[in-house]
């Protein structure tokens, strides 16, 4: 398997490759269209859904939400660089990562059954603490504008690897196209296009998998030996320096991209109270197949002796690169793409709602009570647009894509331990909880850029669990989480009342 032989496919011009961004933006725009002229009335419909997401819509859109575009080409660019210790340590916690969610969920369901964000539990929490609560609120939307530009960078890379066209005006379309969807429907778009969005995922990543594998000559046969030659180890998911090197902070960051993610939050709230549970547990099983099929890409690269500076020395291009220089059906191709813009749109258009529902109750109604409905309705709208060219000017500037993921990781991975034992440990108090995120972030990022993901990401733990502890134990208060249900000054009486 020569990588000489591999060529760009012809007829992928920069026409074709803008009509693939357009064409599902304008197709979600019409669905939002009608989702908003039937299902969304006010603040309330348009940052929860008034808690009426089912099942089979709670499913989809999590799994949407969940497949980043790091979903999507970062399992092929692990396998690409770890051979399958990388793609194991990539897929097996995603899945976990899903399911953890769930105990937590259920305690703040039966303890907040009208809440609306984590900051807002923070808040009541911690004695209406600002401190804890403005701790929080800047993390998560930290955290979700890292989101939306990641998943801008992704379909960057994808657009211009495959097609003739600059990465910045990939960018800006993206942004412009996901946007104008989902400004008119908010939560309730987000939830329907999502589902649409798993579907173009999960099904054309199986076509495009199995396609790869029948264009080269031996097929699947082939290529593992071609890898085992070259290196066997690549084969074993027992390499350590996988596990050191990326795996066991992906982990951590994985975990704490859903714990510590107001965008899975949001869906916890929205979903009707009993398939909570069974939503969280069906989505983190059946997204495996996604990222184990486009992982199987990287092992291709594998086989042909690709190197980072064929495709233009990012890793995570390996998957677009090998599905457009196979010489595959042009049918093939476009459905590859679908799967990364679908990828990227339903996360994008998912952590711009979560966005929205912050700046609604934990930014306007809180600093600005006297804000009137109608004004809060519209601002809540504003806020995705804003948030959505915040990050495209970031993405713009040309960060790197993998830096970035763990960067984000990072960053979340110091809130998930105090987070957790807020709500799951009564004598968790403000003092330890905005210390302990605090010191991990002033230590554990220093120490993360000296001595690497894994040291960093294990101090950062450390730290902030430590601290929330020691804490706790010295000052011995309880919390009643009965006061929860108690304290909720937001009811979905008063963002029901927002007429937009």
């Amino acid at each position: 398997m020569d990588k000489a032989a591999l060529a760009l496919s012809p007829g992928l011009t920069t026409g074709l490759g803008l009509c693939l961004m357009i064409v599902p933006g304008v197709i979600f725009l019409g669905i939002a269209y009608l989702i908003r002229r039937n299902l969304v009335h006010n603040t309330h419909d348009f940052i929860i859904s008034n808690r009426r997401v089912g099942l089979g819509f709670g499913v989809g859109s999590i799994i949407s939400v969940w497949t980043w575009a790091m979903a999507v080409m970062m399992s092929s660019a692990m396998t690409f660089q770890w051979g399958l210790s990388g793609l194991f340590w990539f897929v097996v916690p995603n899945g976990l990562a899903v399911m953890a969610v769930i105990p937590l969920a259920r305690i703040l369901r039966r303890r907040m059954p009208e809440g609306y964000t984590i900051s807002e539990f923070v808040f009541h929490r911690f004695g209406q603490s600002q401190i804890a609560t403005t701790v929080v609120t800047a993390t998560m939307i930290f955290g979700i504008l890292l989101e939306i530009l990641i998943n801008l960078k992704g379909t960057s890379v994808v657009m211009s690897t495959v097609f003739p066209i600059d990465w910045r005006w990939a960018t800006l379309l993206t942004v412009a196209v996901v946007l104008t969807y989902s400004y008119f429907g908010g939560l309730w778009t987000a939830v329907m296009t999502g589902t649409i969005n798993t579907w173009m995922i999960t099904v054309p990543a199986a076509i495009v998998v199995v396609a790869v594998f029948s264009q080269i000559d031996g097929g699947a046969t082939a290529v593992f030996s071609a890898v085992e030659a070259s290196d066997p180890t690549d084969l074993s998911i027992f390499q350590g320096a996988a596990a050191s090197g990326f795996g066991i902070t992906l982990a951590f960051g994985l975990l704490a991209a859903t714990v510590a993610d107001q965008t899975f939050w949001q869906k916890v709230w929205a979903l009707r109270p009993n398939q909570v549970g069974r939503t969280f547990m069906l989505s983190g099983m059946l997204f495996y197949p996604i990222p184990i099929c486009l992982g199987a890409l990287g092992l291709v690269g594998l086989a042909y002796g690709l190197t980072p500076e064929d495709i233009g020395g990012d890793i995570v291009a390996i998957g677009p690169y090998v599905v457009s220089h196979l010489g595959l059906p042009m049918a093939i191709i476009i459905a590859y793409v679908f799967v990364i813009l679908a990828a990227c749109y339903s996360t994008i258009d998912g952590a711009s709602s979560a966005l929205s529902s912050i700046v609604a109750v934990d930014i306007v109604k809180r600093f600005f009570p006297g804000t009137t409905e109608s004004t809060l309705f519209y601002v809540t709208k504003l806020s995705m647009l804003l948030g959505g060219i915040i990050a495209a000017a970031i993405v713009l500037s040309g960060v790197d894509f993998t830096s970035l993921v763990l960067t984000t990781y990072a960053l979340k991975t110091s809130i998930l331990l105090p987070l957790v034992l807020a709500i799951a440990w009564p004598r968790t108090n403000t003092i330890g909880f905005v210390a302990g995120i605090a010191l991990a972030i002033a230590i554990g990022m220093p120490l993360r850029s000296v001595y690497g993901d894994l040291i960093g990401t294990l101090t950062i733990l450390g730290i902030s669990g430590g601290v929330v502890v020691t804490a706790g134990l010295l000052l011995n208060k309880t919390f009643d989480m009965a006061k929860l249900t108690e304290d909720e000054p937001l009811s979905d009486d008063q963002l029901s009342q927002a007429k937009g």
